[in-house]
């Protein structure tokens, strides 16, 4: 059984002012305050909000 690959995030722009949608997707992921990194799994649900909120974003590979 191959181990699931993991994704750091970390949020490096202010959530404040954002969209509704673009801020729940941040929730969503676990990211909480700026500059404090989380694991997350490497799924495609996950992709999707990355996605969709990635100029707030950095991304690291676990």
């Amino acid at each position: 059984m191959a181990a699931s690959k993991q994704l750091k995030l970390t949020i490096v722009r202010s959530m404040i002012g954002r969209l509704k949608s673009h801020q729940s997707c941040a929730r969503g992921l676990g990211l909480r305050k700026m500059h404090k990194p989380v694991i997350v799994e490497d799924t495609p649900e996950n992709r999707g909000m990355i996605n969709k909120i990635s100029y707030m974003l950095t991304v690291e590979e676990v």
